[in-house]
């Protein structure tokens, strides 16, 4: 098949919905289909093209980025000229999406969305915004899809965009042959000066509003004893920094920065618990928390939609409420007090994502997707 993976940001851009499709496109490369990822070129020094893990990748400049949404009306050109037989777009931020569903119209080839979660704008002209966009051209790309898809079943079930057009579940993808449970982790430990027997708490993400990063750090007041990890970098890092010196705990509390992709399996595996905090429905799966779960790392999340689904309370790890430091406190406690509980649920986790969250799985269940498109697609032009 030839197919076209629509991301408004991509590589070397940072979020969870980049290594989705990164990944997904890598092993679709290498199943033999033809691969373009078309994306903004959000960064001039990026070139407009280039080949990346056997895929092709198209980068688009941007008229203007609003509210971290890449403005691109020159994706419908790119996307016009590209021979494809399936459209898959991610969403959101939404106009990428809105624009790969329109030429897919035009074009009359099938058209896939994968809605990763809800627009979350959080000020009263922001709800205003995304209501406003929910009811006119996110309603109308998601209506013109000939399959959405959402990643978990309660994300699916309490989206009001998403419900009413009957979402076939797939879940995110984790490359569990690059997060394994035998990468070393000496080096970063020694890097970071932490002793032998010292434990770390770890957070991977964009260091921006909805990943709830103030509640890891107040945490960090209620565990003295360990120390606490945050990759990655984003609009509130400085704040954050200042933060953790106001809570008193700047010299437990490091900062990592972008962690390289060679270097981020080695710091999941330096960590004993791993934490996923968010607070937003703009957090609507976590795949950082797959990561983990494939080093063999026990994980904390937070108790939302969506994300929760990724675990079962007890059994790969634990559920904190979300706004809540001392309930986080207290469950990375509780692990960090039993070393077997953390060994057995870290196995657990290992497994979970074999069985259900590995590359090949969720690669087989889209292309079961776009094979039902094509044929739907066939079924339709052959009637009578």
């Amino acid at each position: 098949m030839r197919i076209a993976q629509v991301s408004p940001w991509f590589s070397p851009h940072l979020g969870g919905v980049e290594s989705h499709v990164r990944s997904l496109s890598r092993e679709l490369a290498a199943r033999g289909h033809d691969v373009t990822v078309v994306t903004s070129r959000h960064d001039p020094s990026l070139p407009p093209e280039e080949s990346l893990d056997g895929f092709r990748v198209v980068r688009v400049k941007p008229r203007l980025i609003l509210m971290r949404t890449p403005i691109t009306p020159k994706m419908r050109a790119a996307l016009r000229s590209l021979p494809v037989d399936v459209v898959h777009a991610h969403s959101p931020p939404p106009l990428a999406s809105h624009y790969a569903g329109a030429v897919a119209g035009e074009r009359r080839i099938p058209y896939v969305v994968t809605y990763h979660c809800d627009v979350d704008l959080p000020s009263a002209w922001g709800t205003f915004a995304e209501s406003v966009y929910r009811r006119s051209l996110g309603a109308s790309t998601l209506r013109n899809a000939d399959q959405v898809v959402v990643t978990t079943r309660t994300y699916g079930a309490t989206s009001r965009s998403v419900w009413r057009y009957n979402p076939v579940v797939v879940p995110n993808a984790v490359d569990h042959r690059r997060f394994r449970p035998d990468v070393d982790a000496t080096a970063v430990r020694e890097r970071l000066k932490i002793p032998p027997g010292v434990p770390v708490v770890l957070l991977v993400g964009r260091i921006v509003p909805h990943k709830g990063v103030e509640h890891f750090i107040e945490a960090a007041r209620f565990v003295p004893d360990a120390r606490f990890l945050i990759a990655g970098e984003g609009s509130l890092l400085e704040p954050m920094k200042r933060f953790a010196h106001s809570m008193g705990v700047a010299d437990r509390v490091r900062f990592l920065g972008r962690v390289s992709d060679e270097n981020l399996p080695k710091v999941y595996a330096a960590c004993d618990v791993f934490v996923l905090p968010s607070v937003s429905r703009l957090e609507a799966f976590g795949i950082v928390a797959l990561e983990a779960m494939a080093t063999a790392k026990p994980v904390i999340v937070a108790d939302i939609p969506g994300v929760r689904e990724v675990i079962e309370d007890g059994r790969e790890g634990l559920l904190a409420d979300p706004l809540n430091a001392r309930d986080l406190a207290e469950k990375i406690r509780r692990l960090l007090a039993d070393p077997e509980a953390r060994r057995v649920m870290g196995e657990r986790g290992r497994e979970k994502v074999l069985e259900s969250f590995g590359i090949e799985r969720v690669t087989d269940q889209i292309e079961g997707v776009y094979r039902s498109v094509l044929d739907g697609r066939k079924g339709t032009t052959s009637r009578p």
